[in-house]
């Protein structure tokens, strides 16, 4: 059988179809954990009476993590995610679920053979450790961007009072510089704000910290990202977020593809010599 899910916070929008195509169910499911697991334990316990199994298609969203373990461990015999389209004139849950068990449908020989569709982007389904350094790569670039925000904000305090030029240190931030800061003489609002940035600072530096080192005894562990460390110039974060976010290099039929995954392959578009220029 052949599942299409329009997936929101609130609920789930299902339609099934049979081998024929045919629609047997479309329904609303909520995703309430007692009443989710309730409608696959139902369609697990249907296909099995029917000796058959099911596959599902899900469009990317923000929040498919425990969607896709559920199939998954509903014995889902495949677990398709794909990028939406456009966004439609006329767009309502049940149009979009439909839509999505007809495009399985017409194409389940390919996708059960694991075979790429013309005109759709499918999405690789990263495995739990790939999940888990994506998500902590992520929070170590973000804690990168939210300590450079604090320093520029602190430069900006500098800048307001011409101090900028009195920083004990050319780089900032360094353990001088913060001690400086600590006993720069300010208006009384300028120096409550810069107490709390320097705060803000020291737990930003903090947090970088603990992340560097988790993603040092991550890389450690991963055969793949400790080979790329071997390189001049790749530290445990470039390597690990290479590595996750790569996944299987077997997906790749040809090192090109990998260029085009990265967006690394320039275009070309050739000119007739019939068309005016200007």
């Amino acid at each position: 059988m052949y599942l299409g899910i329009d997936q929101h916070a609130r609920q789930l929008t299902i339609s099934l179809r049979d081998e024929n195509g045919d629609v047997i169910q479309a329904r609303q499911v909520s995703t309430q954990p007692e009443k989710v697991q309730a409608f696959f334990t139902a369609l697990t316990r249907d296909c099995a009476a029917r000796g058959e199994s099911f596959i599902a298609v899900v469009e990317v969203c923000g929040f498919n993590d425990w969607l896709l373990k559920m199939l998954q461990d509903y014995r889902c015999h495949r677990v398709i995610l794909i990028q939406p389209e456009e966004r439609k004139k006329q767009k309502t849950d049940r149009r979009d679920a439909s839509s999505l068990s007809e495009l399985l449908w017409l194409n389940r020989a390919r996708f059960v053979a694991g075979k790429p569709v013309r005109g759709l982007r499918q999405v690789e389904i990263g495995s739990t450790s790939d999940q888990e350094d994506r998500r902590l790569t992520t929070l170590r670039q973000e804690a990168s961007q939210a300590r450079t925000q604090i320093i520029n904000k602190i430069k900006h305090l500098l800048r307001r009072h011409n101090l900028q030029w009195s920083l004990p240190t050319k780089t900032f931030p360094t353990r001088e510089a913060l001690a400086w800061l600590t006993q720069l003489s300010l208006p009384t609002i300028d120096r409550l704000e810069m107490d709390y940035l320097i705060v803000d600072l020291e737990q930003a530096q903090q947090r970088i910290l603990d992340l560097e080192r988790v993603i040092r005894e991550r890389c450690g562990q991963n055969k793949q990202a400790h080979l790329l460390c071997s390189m001049p110039g790749i530290s445990y974060f470039t390597a690990t977020s290479l590595v996750c976010r790569v996944g299987r290099v077997e997906r790749f039929p040809r090192a090109c593809s990998l260029a085009n995954y990265w967006g690394l392959t320039p275009g070309l578009r050739f000119r007739s010599a019939m068309t005016p220029c200007g």
